[in-house]
């Protein structure tokens, strides 16, 4: 698979089939993989964030969620096939987990909600197991009982909904403690998903897919929450060095 390097940060030129074409790989061979969904939010913290951009550039795959992910790799000259969104890569991994029985762990969000998004998810695709649902915390303190509840579950696919970059360096520290040859996780994919419980379980709403198709789904949500405004001012800032980016190129 090719990819593009966007500002230091690997984005992986992918689609929807693909993606689950490789999670049904990686399963079939065992092991701990890990996804991420990076967006230009993304690749602007990584900027002044060690961590995190370590986290991004081991991962497996890097999808391209966001069209100013798209539209920064074809300036820099390596056009991307298809935006990958998160939320709906999320759909589509439990869209193949009906077909194939996976069971799938929904971590994170608030008290309830991950339990609702999993009810949700399981009523829309019969087949579909949940292995289990549990809001937790990514405190290091509860890290080592967060880690025991999943592997005693024992899912192939673990969604972690704890906000970036917090749930993409929590799977990074704890994917392999629960492929490990002593635990009862032979072979996990774990994916960072947002919000995307909410908006299964409808506390929050997402754009319109006209909306998502124009590339205003970040104008919709910012209307609806003022306050992702900081997060927000990393677009200008990110275009900015794209362009300077390509320039030099």
């Amino acid at each position: 698979m090719s990819s593009v390097n966007i500002l230091g940060v690997r984005v992986d030129d992918c689609t929807f089939a693909s993606a689950v074409e490789m999670v049904e790989a990686w399963l079939a061979q065992g092991g701990a993989y890990q996804i991420a969904s990076v967006n230009p939010e993304f690749i602007m913290r990584a900027q002044n964030d060690e961590t995190f951009a370590r986290v991004l550039a081991n991962t497996n795959l890097n999808v391209p969620d966001g069209v100013g992910a798209l539209w920064a790799a074809k300036l820099l000259g390596k056009p991307l096939t298809q935006r990958v969104g998160g939320a709906d890569l999320t759909i589509e991994l439990c869209r193949a987990a009906s077909a194939h029985g996976w069971r799938i762990f929904f971590l994170g969000a608030r008290d309830g909600i991950a339990e609702r998004a999993a009810a949700l998810l399981a009523a829309r695709f019969p087949g579909m197991q949940v292995a289990g649902a549990y809001a937790g915390s990514p405190r290091p303190e509860e890290e080592d009982d967060l880690v025991a509840r999943v592997a005693q579950a024992r899912p192939q696919l673990l969604f972690v909904a704890y906000g970036a970059p917090g749930q993409d360096v929590w799977l990074a520290r704890n994917l392999p403690r629960l492929a490990s040859s002593h635990s009862a996780c032979p072979a996990i994919v774990g994916m960072g998903v947002g919000g995307t419980f909410d908006f299964v379980a409808g506390t929050q709403k997402r754009a319109p897919l006209w909306v998502q198709n124009a590339g205003f789904e970040w104008l919709y949500r910012l209307i609806r929450e003022p306050g992702r405004i900081r997060r927000q001012m990393a677009l200008p800032r990110f275009a900015a060095r794209v362009m300077l980016e390509s320039l030099r190129k």
